[in-house]
């Protein structure tokens, strides 16, 4: 991976967050751990020493997000990689239809994404250098009718990420989308099938960040999820899936 003397993580406190802090810290970059759950970054803090800058904060406070990015910058000293690693899945029942969860869902995974990675356009945009990375999701590909809104969400994070880079490539700037699979994190705890270990998403996930374009994090799913974005949506409706 590449060495990165600087980066801000948001969704810092667990799962693949806090995975990426402390491989980012092993290979000696200093992190800015931007996360909700203040004692969870503090423990992260603890565990990592001084390379670690814990910073509490709910990413749907979106009028914080300048401030605490240009500070979060300047503590650090500098800033050369953002990840936005947050977001949420509530449970969904197939016959549910719940606006407090799909409103949960758009404001942390997708608007929560933008206030911070337009923060990190501009900068980047004027230093002409630096890396964003999105992670996105295999369920951002097609509607499945499991999860309405958090397919939805994916793929708005996925279109938002290819304009980000297409305006910036021409600057040097990479825009990273990654799609991992099922993840054993919090957010998935009640899925009951095979998961990757955030340890080994994390790695592909830095493996990838200076790489810009599109990511999947196994080879498999690319091949499986070229197939499932060419069936037909009469076909794909009647699978299930």
């Amino acid at each position: 991976m590449k060495k990165f003397e600087y980066a801000i993580v948001i969704g810092a406190s667990s799962g693949i967050g806090a995975e990426l802090v402390r491989q980012l810290a092993a290979e000696g970059t200093r992190v800015a751990a931007i996360a909700r759950r203040g004692e969870k970054l503090q423990a992260l803090a603890n565990e990592l020493g001084d390379k670690v800058l814990p910073y509490e904060h709910d990413v749907t406070d979106y009028g914080a997000v300048p401030a605490l990015f240009q500070r979060a910058t300047k503590e650090l000293g500098g800033l050369d990689l953002v990840i936005y690693a947050a977001g949420v899945m509530p449970q969904v029942g197939h016959s549910e239809y719940d606006f407090d969860k799909d409103k949960q869902m758009i404001e942390v995974n997708v608007l929560g994404a933008i206030a911070w990675l337009d923060q990190a356009a501009i900068r980047f945009e004027n230093t002409k250098h630096g890396s964003i990375v999105g992670i996105g999701s295999v369920a951002g590909d097609r509607g499945r009718c499991g999860q309405p809104v958090y397919n939805a969400s994916k793929a708005a994070l996925t279109t938002y990420l290819e304009a980000l880079r297409n305006r910036l490539a021409k600057l040097g700037v990479k825009v990273v989308t990654i799609k991992p699979g099922p993840t054993a994190t919090e957010m998935t705890s009640h899925l009951h099938q095979q998961m990757m270990s955030p340890q080994a998403v994390a790695a592909v996930i830095l493996a990838k960040a200076d790489k810009t374009g599109e990511h999947y994090v196994k080879f498999a799913h690319r091949v499986a999820l070229a197939v499932i974005r060419g069936i037909p949506s009469p076909v794909f409706r009647r699978l299930k899936i």
